[in-house]
């Protein structure tokens, strides 16, 4: 059996009027991610995180933000398609960890949605998924709630 660990990052500006979507679940806020997709910066950096794991490229060959095939695209259609480019290397998810920085909004109340959205996609558990939230402490852009990060590391088998 082979295994191989990846690790992924994303950041997407923050603005007023648009709707934040992270780990696949729309959450009330008053800015959200501008982006060509839905910006869900959490599902970026996880298909990063697969996508290096597997030996592959980065997301943005697979889906650029050029193309308008990705424009507005649900960002669990692009973690699906993640998947079925990381099992067509023979591998599957073993578990996903992950780390969220923002100010706000507070995304506890939303993280069992979170889990239970990628590991239905990702074909795991939700207790393989883990969704951790940070702020950075007013520090940076992410401080002045401007932008968002998400980090994410996999394991993956095959």
């Amino acid at each position: 059996m082979k295994i191989r660990i990846g690790q992924g990052i994303d950041f997407h500006r923050l603005e007023p009027g648009l709707e934040m979507h992270l780990g696949g679940v729309k959450i009330p806020s008053e800015k959200g991610c501008v982006a060509h997709s839905d910006g869900d910066v959490l599902l970026h950096a996880i298909c990063d995180a697969l996508l290096g794991a597997a030996g592959l490229r980065d997301i943005g060959f697979y889906f650029p933000d050029t193309s308008q095939e990705f424009k507005n695209i649900d960002s669990k259609i692009l973690l699906g398609r993640t998947i079925d480019l990381v099992k067509q290397k023979g591998f599957s998810v073993v578990n996903i960890d992950s780390t969220v920085c923002l100010e706000k909004p507070k995304i506890a109340p939303y993280i069992n949605e979170m889990r239970e959205a990628i590991s239905s996609i990702a074909g795991t558990e939700p207790d393989d998924v883990t969704i951790k939230a940070t702020t950075t402490e007013k520090l940076g852009f992410t401080g002045r709630e401007e932008g968002v990060v998400a980090l994410a590391v996999v394991l993956i088998s095959g």
